[in-house]
């Protein structure tokens, strides 16, 4: 078991040693294999700018075939003016503007062959023009058939204007670890990308809550080079405890007045900003989750928000109908007839089906059944959350095409009816006007679709109590509530809480009124008001101190204890 001895164990020496394979190899083994030739090897794509280190966007190339960024280049060369690769002079002219061709994918592909360029590939530029090929296309269409022309220009060219900008038998050109400003640690950054790094030139308002915690660290930079400009050792640590007191009390209060109120629409939900620009950089980032805000109208179709009710009336030919709206059941449904109604849609549409001990339908402007719209434009939701059925007659419901497809179509039953329970939305029942809902059921249909053969029009819809803008009238009338008394919190207060537990009245100015002594305890306390006016002198009566007698002292008896030693 054991190298070269017959022990049937290995010892850790042994798995330590160089030769050996062992996930447990020691540091030893670890630093003689790293310093094996090519450990460090790191390899640049050849889309790479080898400045940046970054995808190029206009690639240029020295003679060599290494390929710059002309943005980051020249930087660089203005600067410099050597080859960050090589170490040796260059100047700009020297470059060569690199012409990659790409195919509908944005991949760089060889002009003729449109074969894709990969780090396997070997790639090749020419010089006097600038366009880029792969060199197995160079070799068989212009080398060997010596045919000295650009495939793309048909311009001339030789055999040293051939420019290989990448050899997969030769990576080292391409070795990140030989570039002569790595290895001599030269930052390749411009002066505004230092600044950008640094800080100084950062969109503060693209940083949300960010921008708080950069202009604290500023704040107390500047104060820290304040107190050392200002140093004095003779200043006194009371006028310093003072200070940061004030400081202190100042920043409680201000944190405790910053929170912010919840809006009384916002919703459970955030507004998503946060998580959408953490996971895209091509949005402005938002640090903090941020509750979403519902418009009136979804903040009012909530489900038991508004408990009022409404009411209307239907006008027809026949009579009227009275109808009482639920907006705490059905808030979508009353949304959508009280809007439909004050807008004039069913002004002039007929009852298109009456069948007598069930119900009375209308509500389509076609007068087919088919038609109708929302006040939306689409179909809306059912609404079967609440405790409402048919189970009498003159209940109103929304008439279906299925499931979630409500428009502006209506009936109302003649009889209980409940197979429809929690299959038409009910939003409202008639309170009013029965003997005109005996006067449509009696109306004579024909007998293939139950149309009526005496028409029934509603002439008109009259809202008289519109339950949202009931809900948003007193909505308004607690808001000034509200500000009002928080305006005269603001100001001192009312009258009874401008007061002390004592009764004593607190000034505008924040100091208790002193009593003058003519109301509460202290009226018992005026003599000279209870004695008619007289002046009379204190007089501290004597008091005849009793005489105690001490107790008398318990005698000791003798022969118990040790005593005092004195018989010793």
């Amino acid at each position: 078991m054991g190298k070269g001895t017959d022990k049937l164990y290995i010892t850790h020496s042994e798995w330590a040693s160089e030769d050996s394979f062992s996930a447990s190899a020691g540091s030893g083994v670890r630093n003689h294999k790293s310093q094996v030739a090519g450990s460090s090897f790191k390899r640049l794509p050849f889309n790479f700018c080898a400045v940046s280190l970054q995808p190029f966007t206009h690639p240029v190339s020295t003679i060599e075939g290494t390929i710059f960024d002309l943005t980051n280049i020249l930087p660089w060369l203005k600067k410099y003016g050597t080859n960050p690769v090589t170490g040796f002079p260059l100047k700009s002219n020297e470059l060569i503007k690199l012409n990659f061709a790409k195919n509908d994918e944005g991949e760089y592909v060889d002009p003729v062959t449109f074969k894709v360029f990969t780090d396997n590939t070997y790639i090749v530029a020419l010089k006097n023009t600038g366009n880029v090929f792969a060199h197995d296309t160079v070799e068989r269409l212009n080398i060997k058939s010596k045919t000295w022309r650009d495939l793309v220009t048909d311009e001339e060219f030789t055999r040293k204007d051939i420019i290989t900008l990448q050899d997969p038998q030769n990576l080292e050109a391409r070795n990140l670890s030989s570039f002569k400003y790595m290895q001599d640690n030269v930052s390749t950054l411009t002066e505004e990308q230092e600044q950008e790094r640094n800080g100084t030139n950062i969109n503060r308002e693209a940083l949300g809550n960010a921008a708080k915690i950069l202009k604290a660290k500023e704040a107390v930079a500047r104060a820290r080079e304040q107190r050392g400009s200002n140093f004095d050792p003779n200043r006194s640590s009371s006028h310093a405890l003072a200070r940061s007191t004030a400081v202190t009390q100042r920043v409680s209060s201000k944190s405790n007045h910053s929170a912010k109120s919840i809006p009384y629409n916002a919703a459970r939900h955030t507004t998503g900003k946060a998580a959408a620009s953490f996971t895209s950089t091509g949005l402005t980032p938002h640090t903090s989750n941020e509750r979403a805000l519902l418009t009136d109208e979804e903040y009012m179709l909530k489900p038991r928000r508004i408990k009022q009710k409404g009411y209307a009336r239907i006008q027809t030919n026949h009579g009227e109908l009275n109808i009482e709206l639920q907006p705490e059941f059905a808030p979508r449904a009353v949304w959508n007839f009280v809007h439909l109604a004050k807008k004039g849609y069913y002004n002039g549409v007929a009852f298109h089906r009456n069948i007598r001990n069930f119900m009375v339908q209308g509500g389509d402007p076609t007068g087919t059944g088919k038609g109708g719209s929302s006040i939306w434009g689409k179909n809306f939701q059912d609404e079967f959350d609440g405790p409402l059925t048919h189970d009498s007659r003159g209940i109103v419901s929304m008439a279906n095409k299925g499931k979630n497809t409500n428009s502006s179509q209506f009936f109302i039953t003649y009889r209980p009816a409940k197979h429809l329970d929690r299959k038409h939305t009910i939003f409202g029942k008639v309170v009013g006007g029965v003997d005109t809902l005996t006067r449509l059921e009696n109306v004579n249909v024909s007998d293939d679709d139950k149309r009526p053969l005496d028409d029934i029009i509603i002439e008109d819809v009259v809202v008289f109590v519109d339950p949202f803008d009931e809900f948003q009238q007193q909505k308004r009338q607690m808001d000034e509530t509200e500000k009002e008394r928080e305006e005269l919190m603001r100001t001192g207060g009312a009258e009874d809480n401008r007061t002390t537990w004592t009764g004593k009245r607190i000034r505008g100015d924040g100091k208790v009124e002193e009593d003058d002594g003519t109301g509460g305890v202290g009226k018992y306390l005026n003599v000279r008001a209870a004695n008619g006016g007289a002046d009379v002198d204190e007089v501290i009566g004597e008091w005849e101190q009793e005489v105690i007698e001490e107790p008398a002292k318990k005698k000791t008896k003798a022969g118990q204890g040790f005593g005092n030693f004195d018989n010793w």
